[in-house]
């Protein structure tokens, strides 16, 4: 099997393509950033989400799902890429039955035409649906049914499922560009039943990276489809046997602790123009119209001064 569920990741490996072929996938706890006009930077990681393989629960006579992942009502979460050996890989994130960024139908399948997915490790991070050249909507788990999630809002249903469609690059590439690297380096050296979805939070300041591989660069063959379950604490609980982490941290208490923000600064590379997301109703927006207050706290703030990485 080419992938793994452990505890608290997904790690890929395509040993028949390169050893260095290995990619973790981890979702991270963080702050829900307010719901309102203002788009805030990146909030941190307050630790790496429970991840528990399907076939170790009560789901492991569910051919359609791998893992299953707890999230309490209304808390957020982004999702890390990282490539110990910085191999390229071609990423395509599918929420609830659509791209989380083009928001159109997902396929494991990428389409080069609508460049519906984007490339590790260029795009290190994913905190949210693309809305446009420089904002994400965040992801933000909620009960689905009644039109909260994103996927519920473009097509009218939402199976609850996060897939994650991962293909290497080919083998050949990479070598060369190790070989050209080295030749560099030497040069300068002498000089489920949850019925739980995500729907749009808050906008973050993020941009989705544009791809720069060719379609014929990538080992397509090779590509492998993992399937995670959104469940909520209570069915976490009766499926592993184990409480999920603590609840999440309102914003008082996070500005309390004075965690800090981070910018990814990198706008040469952000891909244009708006996605289909760009029309989805926030979380906010739809209790606002159902006269319902779904997030909690939902206040505004100043956030600390963000770190800039990157560039």
């Amino acid at each position: 099997m080419p992938f793994t569920a452990g505890s608290t990741a997904i790690d890929f490996s395509f040993p028949e393509v390169h050893v260095d072929a290995t990619l973790r996938i981890t979702f991270h706890r963080t702050l829900r950033v307010p719901d309102d006009a203002t788009t805030y930077g990146l909030p941190p990681s307050l630790g790496a989400l429970d991840i528990r393989a399907a076939r170790d629960t009560e789901l492991a006579d569910r051919a359609d799902v791998d893992a299953i992942l707890p999230l309490w009502q209304s808390e957020a979460t982004w999702i890390d890429f990282t490539s110990p050996a910085g191999y390229p890989f071609l990423v395509n994130v599918g929420v609830g039955g659509i791209s989380a960024i083009s928001g159109e139908t997902y396929s494991p399948q990428p389409d080069f035409a609508s460049e519906d997915y984007f490339e590790v490790p260029t795009q290190p991070w994913l905190d949210g649906f693309r809305a446009d050249a420089t904002t994400v909507r965040q992801f933000v788990a909620m009960p689905l049914g009644d039109g909260y999630s994103a996927a519920e809002q473009l097509t009218g249903a939402d199976d609850g499922l996060i897939r994650l469609a991962v293909a290497p690059l080919n083998a050949d590439i990479w070598s060369q560009r190790l070989q050209r690297s080295r030749s560099q380096l030497i040069v300068c050296a002498e000089a489920p039943p949850s019925s739980m979805g995500l729907g749009a939070g808050g906008s973050i300041q993020q941009s989705i990276a544009t791809p720069l591989e060719p379609q014929e660069n990538w080992a397509l063959d090779s590509l492998t489809e993992v399937r995670l379950q959104i469940v909520n604490s209570s069915v976490w609980q009766s499926l592993t046997g184990t409480p999920p982490h603590h609840e999440p941290l309102t914003i008082n208490e996070y500005l309390a602790h004075e965690f800090p923000w981070f910018e990814w600064y990198d706008d040469s590379l952000a891909r244009q123009g708006e996605s289909r997301l760009n029309q989805v109703k926030s979380v906010h927006q739809v209790g606002d119209e159902k006269g319902t207050q779904p997030l909690p706290d939902n206040i505004s703030f100043d956030p600390p001064i963000p770190h800039i990485v990157g560039g």
